[in-house]
C-alpha cells in the first residue's frame, strides 16, 4: 500500500493534523507544508488542476494511512478520564468535528496561510486537496478509534488495518472483517483504490462549488467540513452500535 516513493513531509505533516488540539499557528504551517508537498509532486501546472489534485489525494491517503496514530481503549479512556462507551464515542466524534472544522478555517482563509507559502501556489485546487486530505486523514482516524470503543478493534498488520479503514471510510460503514471480499489482508486494489479516488471527488466536488466562500471566508469552510465529519460519524457510529449487539458476550469489551 505504501510505495517507495512515498513523500514523508506528506506523511508527517497529516499525522501531525490528526492530533487533537493542534495550535492554529502549527496548523497552518503544516497544511502550508502539504500545498508545498503538492507543488513538488505536481508541477505548478499539475496545482491547477481538479483532477490532477484528485490522484494527489487518492496517492497520499493511500501512502499516510498506515501511519496514522490510532490510539487503543487503554489509552483513549485514559485520555478521556475513564469515559467508555457512546459517552467516550461521543467525545472522540466531536473532538474530531472540531478539529476538522478548524482544517476549513485555516484552509478556508488564503491570508492564513500565504506567509507559509508562495502566494502563487495557493490556487483553488491545492489549498482544497490539502485540505481533503487532512480532513479525511482525521476522519479515518476516527473511524479507528471507534471502533476500539465499540469492542471492535480492527485485526491485521497496519497496513492490513489501513486497508480496511479506507475502505470503511469511502462506504461510509464499520469494518466487517468476516465480510467476503473486503481484503483486509491484501492491498488495496484496483476497485477499492478507485471507490476511494470517487468518494475522494465527490468530497473535493462538493468544496469545490463553493469556491467563493471557501476561498473568503473560513466560517464557512469550517462549518461544510464539521457537518461533514458528522455525519459520516452518525453513519459509522450506527454501523457499530448494530454489528456490537450481534458480537458473541466475550467480543464486548468496548463498555456500554
Amino acid at each position: 500500500m505504501t510505495p517507495p516513493d512515498r513523500d514523508p513531509e506528506v506523511t508527517d505533516a497529516v499525522t501531525e493534523l490528526v492530533e487533537e488540539d493542534v495550535e492554529p499557528a502549527r496548523r497552518r504551517k503544516l497544511l502550508g507544508r502539504l500545498v508545498r508537498a503538492q507543488a513538488k509532486t505536481r508541477g505548478f501546472v499539475g496545482t491547477l488542476s481538479p483532477r490532477a489534485a484528485v490522484r494527489w489525494m487518492t496517492q497520499a491517503i493511500t501512502d499516510v494511512a498506515p501511519h496514522l496514530p490510532i490510539r487503543d481503549l487503554e489509552t483513549l479512556r485514559r485520555h478521556h478520564n475513564g469515559k467508555s462507551g457512546d459517552e467516550l464515542a461521543d467525545r472522540l466524534i466531536r473532538n474530531a468535528a472540531r478539529a476538522t472544522a478548524g482544517i476549513g478555517a485555516t484552509g478556508g482563509g488564503v491570508a492564513a496561510i500565504e506567509w507559509v507559502v508562495t502566494p502563487a501556489l495557493l490556487t483553488a485546487p491545492v489549498l482544497l486537496a490539502a485540505e481533503t486530505v487532512a480532513v479525511v486523514a482525521i476522519e479515518i482516524k476516527l473511524i479507528g478509534e471507534l471502533h476500539e470503543v465499540y469492542g471492535q478493534p480492527v485485526p491485521g498488520k497496519p497496513t492490513e488495518r489501513a486497508v480496511a479503514l479506507v475502505q470503511a471510510w469511502a462506504q461510509r460503514r464499520g469494518v466487517n472483517p468476516l465480510a467476503p471480499g473486503r481484503g483486509i489482508a491484501a492491498a488495496l486494489g484496483t476497485a477499492a483504490r478507485k471507490e476511494l479516488r470517487e468518494r475522494l471527488a465527490k468530497r473535493f466536488g462538493r468544496n469545490l462549488t463553493t469556491l467563493g466562500p471557501l476561498m473568503t471566508g473560513a466560517v464557512v469552510a469550517g462549518v461544510l467540513n464539521r457537518r461533514a465529519t458528522l455525519h459520516l460519524a452518525e453513519e459509522v457510529q450506527r454501523d457499530l452500535r448494530k454489528s456490537r449487539r450481534a458480537l458473541p458476550p466475550g467480543g464486548r469489551d468496548g463498555g456500554s
